[in-house]
């Protein structure tokens, strides 16, 4: 099933992209040759063969949460330009009501 450049405007109604007659009529031919690919590729796949999202397998690399001794407030807060109520203070940016 070859795509028309009306199934590409169709396409590009949907996501919102304005194009131009010469722009449909480009892509049409490249669509299709993308969805033929993709046709392919769930020929070759059998029912041995069983559904991935990867190529090898993942493992979850994160360490775990263990509580460490942190600096006193006061080390912290005696480098920063500005503090209050043991905190930095910093410019307000999202505007002046709070």
């Amino acid at each position: 099933m070859a795509l028309t450049p009306d199934d590409v405007a169709r396409l590009a109604g949907l996501a919102r992209i304005d194009l131009s007659d010469a722009e449909l009529a480009h892509l049409a031919p490249q669509l299709d040759v993308i969805l033929e690919s993709v046709a392919r590729v769930t020929e070759v796949a059998g029912a041995d063969v069983p559904a991935t999202s990867h190529a090898l397998p993942l493992v979850n690399v994160f360490r775990p949460d263990e509580v460490t001794p942190s600096l006193p407030v006061d080390a912290v807060l005696a480098m920063a330009p500005a503090a209050e109520d043991n905190r930095f203070a910093v410019p307000r940016i999202l505007g002046e009501e709070a």
